[in-house]
């Protein structure tokens, strides 16, 4: 009867911690995908921004288009010259997961 209730306690501890490591990995998941997006979206628009890439859309409308295919929500947009500044947010189990990306022309060019 002892070893039964140490059993079933132990499969319950290993359960619990399952759940957790499970969480947790997809938070991050989540993350890495919120700053891939967020890098892509803002590349997109600072080449739209710069004529290297020919569209018809204004670059923020195009980082959040790039954003959305990510699986995330474009947040903030601002481009000043050919630099592109965005914020993205991942949504992962009622929890949002917020990344800024920065991208143009290297400094003093």
């Amino acid at each position: 009867m002892a070893g039964s209730a140490v059993g079933a306690g132990v499969l319950v501890i290993a359960a619990s911690l399952s759940i957790g490591l499970a969480a947790v990995g997809g938070a991050a998941v989540t993350a890495q995908r919120a700053a891939g997006a967020a890098d892509a979206a803002a590349l997109a628009a600072a080449d739209a921004a710069s004529g290297a890439i020919a569209v018809a859309e204004e670059p923020c409308e195009l980082a959040g288009r790039v954003a959305s295919a990510s699986g995330a929500r474009l947040v903030a947009c601002s481009v000043e010259g050919f630099v592109a500044t965005v914020q993205v947010e991942a949504a992962y189990a009622g929890l949002a997961a917020v990344s800024r990306a920065r991208a143009g022309p290297p400094e003093g060019r």
